[in-house]
């Protein structure tokens, strides 16, 4: 009798249980995560069209310890409940029109960002987080200065200025702290 998922469920009953509960920790995980994503909003340091916030290390974090699926679930529930007017984008703003803002791009970056992450993090290995991390970074600036440019008409240069250089710093202290969250967070989640 060849090995197929139903002999192996008749087999094993327990299979079921453990796919079931598996996907409930993953979804209390997600949750949690968008919750978090929320929270970093709020801590805003405002210096002009676009703030310094913490809501891009937790997409980050989003993608290494949920990886792309999960990852990209926890920042759509995110987005979703800013878009349907919840506070939870920087400064406790919501509603869709923020995603037409000078910020919206940046925001609609979170998901092609926590999915290339989520990639990267299934390999578990710390250099290629630190590749996916700063490559979803990328991602986000680039979604987000080319958005700002259509939106203030600012030239590309400017925009640099005002929506990707006074970030850097702080982006590259975020993923360093991201390292060592994943060291510590990442066996309780994948070894439940």
């Amino acid at each position: 009798m060849p090995l197929t998922k139903d002999t192996v469920r008749k087999k094993n009953p327990d299979h079921r249980e453990m796919s079931e509960s598996r996907q409930l920790r993953m979804t209390v995980h997600a949750s949690l995560m968008a919750s978090l994503i929320a929270a970093g909003a709020y801590i805003v340091i405002p210096i002009g069209p676009v703030p310094i916030v913490l809501q891009n290390m937790f997409v980050l974090l989003a993608g290494l310890l949920l990886g792309s699926r999960w990852g990209l679930a926890a920042v759509g529930v995110y987005l979703l409940a800013g878009a349907c007017g919840l506070p939870v984008f920087a400064g406790g703003t919501g509603g869709i029109g923020r995603f037409a803002g000078p910020t919206g791009g940046y925001l609609v970056g979170y998901l092609p960002a926590v999915f290339i992450v989520g990639l990267f993090s299934r390999f578990q290995k710390p250099l290629l987080d630190l590749a996916g991390m700063i490559l979803g970074t990328a991602i986000i600036y680039a979604v987000g200065v080319s958005w700002l440019t259509v939106v203030t008409g600012m030239t590309f240069s400017k925009v640099l200025v005002v929506g990707m250089y006074p970030f850097l710093i702080g982006d590259a202290l975020k993923i360093a702290v991201s390292v060592a969250v994943v060291k510590a967070v990442r066996p309780v989640i994948h070894n439940n």
